[in-house]
């Protein structure tokens, strides 16, 4: 069930999107708002589970993490020991920044972020080990248009 957000709420949650080290005194000065009450709402989001954490962002590039794929995963199997395997299997690997499972022709999708196709392959390699999968389509994105992590928070309805 979603939470029941307003003007301050979304406003709050916009700005530690955009930069979660804010200290509580500039969040309260820029929302034109005190700093208790401020505070009382980002406590009661997290409390909630609408603020989940927070992290530092890096940048792939700058490690040496260059290549990102999108792995397409269709499997003949759908018993319940076959996805647990196939979970643990992907929730083991870090090269998995995130794994959905879809409607359709295809039963997953995987982005696996690593230095180049060799480490690909092993990461590939290291999969299929773990579990049998039907079909495999691997692609390389060649350029990122756009990543972030900040939620369209203006489609968020709410009380206010």
């Amino acid at each position: 069930m979603a939470a029941a957000l307003d003007d301050l709420d979304r406003n709050i949650l916009a700005l530690l999107q955009e930069d979660a080290t804010l200290p509580l005194d500039e969040i309260a000065r820029r929302l034109g708002a005190s700093k208790t009450p401020v505070w009382n709402r980002i406590r009661k989001m997290r409390d909630a589970g609408v603020i989940r954490g927070e992290v530092a962002i890096l940048d792939p590039d700058k490690l040496g993490l260059e290549s990102c794929f999108f792995v397409l995963i269709r499997t003949s199997q759908h018993d319940a020991e076959w996805l647990a395997r196939f979970l643990e299997a992907v929730r083991a690997r870090p090269e998995v920044m995130e794994a959905h499972r879809l409607a359709g022709d295809i039963d997953y999708i995987l982005k696996v972020r690593v230095a180049n196709a060799r480490a690909y392959d092993a990461f590939y390699r290291a999969l299929i080990k773990e579990v049998s999968i039907f079909n495999v389509t691997s692609t390389l994105s060649m350029e990122e248009i756009k990543n972030t992590t900040a939620l369209p928070l203006e489609t968020v309805s709410g009380t206010g």
